[in-house]
C-alpha cells in the first residue's frame, strides 16, 4: 500500500459510525442512508438561520468520521418533531429520533452549541416541569424574556403585552400562578420514575461502553 493510500485509510480509519450506533438512540440506522435527500426537502425548518447541515449530510459525515463537525452542528437542534422526514423516506429511517439522539448525545458530551437557542429552551423546560411534574408557563416566560438580563427582559415582555392582556381577559394567565403551587399531586411518585429512569440509562450506556 502507498504513503498516499495509507494515509487515507489512516485518516478514514475511525469509530465514530460504531460510536454513535452505540450511544444515539436509534444511530444503527445511520448506515442505511441512501442519500436521496428527501428528509430535507421535506423539512420545515430547512433553510433557517442555524441549518448547518440537512440530515443526509449529517449521516454522511458521521461515516466519514467527522466527530466534531456533527456534534457541534445546530443542525439536529433545529428538529421540530413534525416527523415529516419519516413519513417520506424511502427506506423509513427514524430521522427524527436519531437527529434528538444526536442533541442529547452532544449535550452530555458537552459539545452541543451554548447559545443555540432550541437547547437552551430544552434545558429551561426540562428544568421548570421536573420538580413539581407540569411546567409553570409563567416561570418558562420569565425564564425566556430574561435569559439576556434584566432590561431585555423588560422590552421583550413589554412587547408581548397585548398578548399577555389577551391571556388574562380570556382566564388563561394567572400573574399569581408563580407564587402558587403548581404540579402534580404525587410529585414524590414523579421523582422517583425520573430516578429510575435516570439508573436505567446508566446501566445501558455502561453495557454498550
Amino acid at each position: 500500500m502507498s504513503t498516499l493510500s495509507t494515509q487515507a485509510a489512516a485518516k478514514y480509519n475511525n469509530n465514530f459510525l460504531k460510536e454513535v450506533e452505540a450511544m444515539v438512540e436509534e444511530g444503527d440506522w445511520v448506515k442505511m442512508c441512501m442519500q436521496c435527500g428527501v428528509c430535507s426537502g421535506s423539512c420545515p425548518t430547512n433553510f433557517q438561520a442555524g441549518w448547518d447541515h440537512p440530515p443526509q449530510e449529517l449521516f454522511m459525515m458521521i461515516r466519514a468520521g467527522k466527530r466534531e463537525e456533527v456534534l457541534t452542528s445546530q443542525s439536529m437542534w433545529m428538529c421540530t418533531s413534525c416527523y415529516n422526514c419519516i413519513v417520506r423516506c424511502p427506506r423509513k429511517l427514524p430521522i427524527t429520533h436519531i437527529m434528538h439522539g444526536l442533541a442529547t448525545y452532544a449535550h452530555q458530551l458537552g459539545l452541543a452549541p451554548k447559545n443555540q437557542p432550541t437547547r437552551f429552551f430544552s434545558k429551561l423546560f426540562w428544568n421548570n416541569c421536573i420538580h413539581t411534574g407540569r411546567v409553570n408557563e409563567l416561570k418558562l416566560s420569565m425564564g425566556l424574556y430574561f435569559k439576556d438580563g434584566f432590561k431585555q427582559g423588560i422590552i421583550n415582555g413589554l412587547a408581548m403585552k397585548d398578548v399577555a392582556f389577551g391571556l388574562l381577559k380570556a382566564k388563561r394567565l394567572n400573574p399569581f400562578e408563580i407564587f402558587k403551587g403548581h404540579g402534580c399531586k404525587d410529585q414524590k411518585g414523579i421523582h422517583a420514575m425520573l430516578k429510575k429512569a435516570y439508573e436505567i440509562e446508566a446501566q445501558r450506556k455502561t453495557m454498550k461502553a
